[in-house]
């Protein structure tokens, strides 16, 4: 039982450091040696454990993407009105950003790699379908309660508005000269004029 014990930790202790070197060098700019440098290990160790550093990526950023969108599945499976659901959608994503500010940048930057990253997506697509999200903005642009936009330039819509002040917080600063309080300050102004305008257009009222 002991033995047990100290595996599982050991392991936690390998994937918290690897989630670290992720975040700031992504796949591409680091190696097995500097995770396992971070963990307080030798590379034969972390190995043991995972194989390769393509397996443990894997593990991940796959946990990454779970993180991102546990706080979004419920609101798709939930009774509320669909207006109602984007607002919801809107002010979790904006909370969920602000906690975990370098997961934006990693996925993107992860996607965008090459084919032979080996990343499978299903799932997440999976669990958007069985939601029925899609199908209900379907019906709601049927009846025309909703304006007419398909799933991608739905998802770009609501993603390039509230992931971009996230992603280039720092461009943005520098910019306007305003320190960290002042900026997460107005992100909540700004989360509420994005709410308005989004929901403005996609719910036209006659």
């Amino acid at each position: 039982m002991q033995r047990m014990k100290k595996d599982v930790s050991t392991e936690q202790k390998i994937k918290e450091a690897a989630k670290t070197v992720f975040l700031n060098k992504g796949f591409a700019g680091c190696s097995s040696r500097e995770i396992a440098e971070a963990a307080g290990m030798n590379v034969a160790l972390v190995n043991y454990y995972f194989r390769s550093k393509s397996q443990l990526f894997s593990l991940i950023f796959n946990a990454a993407m779970e993180d991102f969108m546990s706080s979004m599945i419920p609101v798709f499976h939930s009774e509320e009105p669909l207006e109602s659901k984007v607002r919801i959608l809107i002010n979790r994503e904006y909370e969920f950003l602000l906690s975990h500010p370098d997961l934006p940048t990693f996925i993107i930057n992860e996607m965008n790699r090459s084919a032979e990253s080996n990343l499978d997506h299903s799932e997440l697509m999976r669990k958007i379908n069985e939601s029925g999200i899609i199908n209900e903005c379907l019906r709601a642009q049927e009846k025309g309660e909703m304006r007419k936009i398909d799933p991608i330039g739905l998802t770009l819509l609501i993603m390039s508005n509230c992931q971009f002040p996230v992603v280039a917080r720092r461009l943005l600063q520098n910019i306007h000269s305003m320190k960290d309080q002042d900026y997460l300050n107005y992100l909540n102004h700004h989360k509420d004029t994005v709410t308005e305008m989004l929901i403005s257009y996609l719910f036209p009222k006659a």
